[in-house]
């Protein structure tokens, strides 16, 4: 007779689990999305909080990082906010007063998951990135967030900002996930902004789907306080001749993963992701992304820049998947990092999945110093030290923030890396 070995559970995974099985009569949702909690949740209580011995994970040890789990907040809203501006306060949402642009309807995800068609919630629950540990917790625990729904040929001039906070100042873990459908040729910016007050593990997760012709911006900031431990979500598919660009701004937090699901499902479908992480101290900070290639002419664009100080350590894993049948596809990865410290730490692990003969897709990391002769160079014309580092690195990191087409955006981002420069060189 034999016995098949029970895994062990940590504390962190047997509270998760706990927590869920309290809150699942009280969760909402009709009787389908209650099924697709269910099968969520058997995916992460199968699989428990993700190690270094699963690939994907290898350099974040979210088992080892998260030992004890806060409970799961249930926010309360906050007073809503004026124009294309929603708030998410530990995990409740709040819907913006006054009149929308024509062509945008903006909903509770509270609302949504107890009146949904069967459209939504095959939209809601995507198969990308559905194998994940932290994508199916949470797919079981969201209790609220927003669904957006952009029209045919709408143009949302303004950016949509969703603002991530939070006000329990007790040690709690928020749990949210927002929708986005996009009609054909429309378009619109989203703008992803996150900060945290106190002991906070966020769960968070962006699910967009991008019609044909149309045209999404999405940009990822992290901005004051931050969570102690944030897993992001960003799940994307591109309908035919579809774009989507992406850029994140990572400057603050202790522990932050971002994990990218990206899907070309559409011929001609174009993706560009990008970012820029400035990390010190002891943050850690983590971007993998995955970008399928699924039919023919598609093209793939992907470029990071880490600048890492202190103690600190980044992570770059980056896969392009090009399937059997997605011939004339062009793919291009790179990520490039700076160390100036020699206890900061980069980890790049850039991968290509070519199933096709016909591509075009090239890969490359580099992580280096600053470089001696350069700083020389400006210092030998009365530049001081301080400021010659300060004008490198704002150049290196200037590379990827000139790829944000909204003039308002980039500059905001521009000014957060002058302000951190300053404050390196202070201390």
């Amino acid at each position: 007779m034999t016995t098949q070995p029970v895994p062990l559970r940590t504390p962190a995974e047997t509270a998760l689990a706990d927590a869920y099985v309290k809150a699942s009569a009280a969760l909402p949702g009709s009787d389908a999305v209650r099924g697709e909690r269910a099968r969520a949740y058997d995916r992460f209580h199968e699989k428990g909080l993700p190690h270094r011995r699963i690939e994907a994970w290898h350099y974040t040890d979210l088992r080892a990082l998260m030992r004890e789990a806060y409970p799961v907040a249930v926010g309360t809203p906050l007073a809503p906010a004026s124009g294309l501006r929603i708030l998410i306060s530990d995990g409740a949402a709040s819907m913006p007063t006054g009149a929308l642009p024509k062509g945008i309807k903006v909903s509770t995800l509270r609302d949504c998951l107890t009146n949904g068609t069967e459209a939504f919630i095959k939209s809601l629950f995507p198969d990308q990135g559905s194998d994940d540990a932290m994508v199916a917790f949470n797919a079981a625990m969201m209790r609220d967030g927003v669904v957006i729904d952009i029209a045919e040929g709408a143009e949302i001039a303004s950016p949509i900002e969703i603002i991530f906070t939070s006000q329990d100042q007790a040690p709690h873990g928020d749990v949210s996930r927002v929708l986005l459908r996009m009609g054909a040729r429309a378009k619109a910016t989203v703008h992803e902004v996150h900060s945290a007050k106190g002991k906070v593990q966020r769960h968070s997760a962006l699910v967009a789907h991008v019609g044909e012709e149309a045209e999404l911006s999405h940009v990822f900031e992290t901005r004051d306080a931050q969570p102690e431990v944030h897993v992001s979500s960003l799940i994307v598919d591109v309908a035919a001749r579809g774009s989507f660009q992406s850029f994140a701004f990572v400057c603050a937090g202790d522990v932050l993963r971002r994990q990218l699901f990206v899907r070309g499902s559409g011929e001609y479908a174009k993706i560009a992701m990008r970012g820029v992480s400035l990390l010190k101290g002891k943050q850690h900070a983590d971007t993998t992304l995955v970008v399928d290639h699924a039919v023919p002419n598609g093209e793939s664009r992907e470029l990071f820049k880490h600048i890492v100080d202190d103690e600190a350590s980044g992570v770059f894993q980056g896969k392009v998947i090009v399937r059997q049948h997605a011939q004339k596809t062009d793919g291009g990865m790179k990520s490039q990092a700076l160390l100036l410290s020699g206890d900061a730490a980069m980890y790049n692990k850039p991968e290509l999945e070519i199933f096709a003969d016909d591509v075009v897709c090239g890969h490359g990391a580099t992580v280096g110093q600053l470089d001696e002769n350069q700083l020389f160079y400006l210092m030998a014309r009365g530049i001081p030290r301080v400021e010659a580092e300060a004008l490198m690195i704002e150049g290196f990191a200037r590379e990827a923030l000139e790829f944000i087409v909204q003039d308002e955006i980039r500059e905001h981002l521009e000014a957060s890396v002058a302000h951190w420069l300053a404050g390196r060189a202070k201390s």
